[in-house]
């Protein structure tokens, strides 16, 4: 387990940041072995509408040199699935960039995609050609400062050790400019999160889009802000668990607000299309008639699949919590599965 200093306070972002990097650097933490499960490790069903989606788009728009990349890319599952569907258009990218620092799964990544090349972080990307961004439940790992309402004003949340255990309690510097002004009149004890590490990678992918063309598809668990609460959240063996309790040996996660992505990425001079639910969004690109096709190819697994498509799609599972929201050049044309400027998403 991650030693977490007792005699130093850190800020919860600190604290988000340090235990998930121990985390993901010392395990496979995806499958029914694991701690969770995400969607391309449901269904190959998942990775296929992904690229589908880049291979419609690289053909409206013209046929360009692109490159394939991922940010978070888990054992490589969604990447090769998408791959795969891309090809079957001649949609095949000059390269396939993966953004990963965990050791263990960029060995998984390497056996499922030889050609490859592992990237630290966003900075060492390419940018010769127009890049396609995938980013599947990236955005809600990156570390949250929160802040909380006390009777002397708002303060950012800290984690201290009292009594032997992690606890999180509110600081002693006033805060109230670091709150978004449009939720600093909550009442005492409100919690309001904001998460200036992804607003900057997301600003930094929509220069880098605006600049050589492309786009960016984001999907993760989240809500349109602004809005107050605590999300952060912390899973173990498929189950909810205590944020503070075993640092290093929990996967951290909070709620991401696509509604402060979506202001990073305009700031970036890209435009921006949704968010809609994660089960609209599969629907719009086809995904039952995908499924049709794959039971009929195997009669046996019409079971499971209808059962791996619900999960993906329907509101009780993943298809509500979990949105989809593209990033895309002014010069590329609306993705697919959206809302075309002004109208419904």
């Amino acid at each position: 387990m991650l030693q977490i200093a007792s005699t130093r306070a850190m800020t919860v972002a600190d604290y988000m940041a340090a235990a998930n990097a121990h985390y993901y650097a010392t395990r496979d933490p995806l499958g029914a072995a694991g701690d969770f499960t995400t969607a391309p490790e449901i269904s190959q069903m998942f990775g296929e509408m992904v690229g589908i989606w880049i291979a419609d788009l690289w053909l409206r728009a013209g046929r360009p040199a692109f490159s394939y990349v991922e940010l978070g890319p888990g054992r490589g599952t969604l990447a090769s699935d998408a791959l795969r569907a891309m090809a079957r258009f001649g949609a095949v990218p000059q390269g396939i960039h993966l953004v990963e620092t965990s050791p263990m799964l960029r060995a998984a990544q390497a056996a499922r995609l030889p050609a490859a090349v592992h990237h630290g972080d966003i900075t060492g990307l390419p940018d010769d050609v127009a890049p396609l961004i995938v980013a599947n439940e990236f955005f809600d790992a990156l570390p949250i400062h929160q802040y909380v309402r006390t009777c002397d004003g708002w303060r950012e949340r800290i984690v201290v050790r009292d009594r032997g255990a992690l606890v999180p309690k509110a600081g002693s510097i006033p805060a109230d400019e670091a709150v978004p002004a449009a939720l600093r009149h909550h009442g005492e004890g409100t919690v309001v999160e904001t998460a200036p590490a992804a607003a900057a990678i997301m600003q930094s992918c929509a220069f880098r889009l605006a600049r050589r063309g492309g786009a960016m598809l984001v999907i993760d668990y989240g809500y349109s802000g602004p809005a107050a609460g605590d999300t952060l959240q912390a899973v173990k063996n498929h189950r909810f668990a205590n944020p503070f309790a075993q640092p290093g040996e929990v996967d951290l996660t909070a709620h991401v607000d696509f509604s402060a992505l979506a202001f990073a990425a305009l700031g970036g001079g890209a435009l921006v299309a949704g968010p809609v639910s994660q089960g609209e969004w599969l629907r719009r690109l086809g995904i039952d008639a995908r499924m049709k096709a794959l039971a009929a190819a195997a009669p046996d697994r019409a079971d499971e699949l209808a059962g791996q498509r619900d999960r993906l799609v329907e509101p009780d599972a993943m298809g509500e919590l979990f949105r989809a929201m593209a990033i895309h050049a002014p010069t590329w044309p609306v993705p697919e599965g959206f809302a075309h400027p002004g109208g419904p998403s």
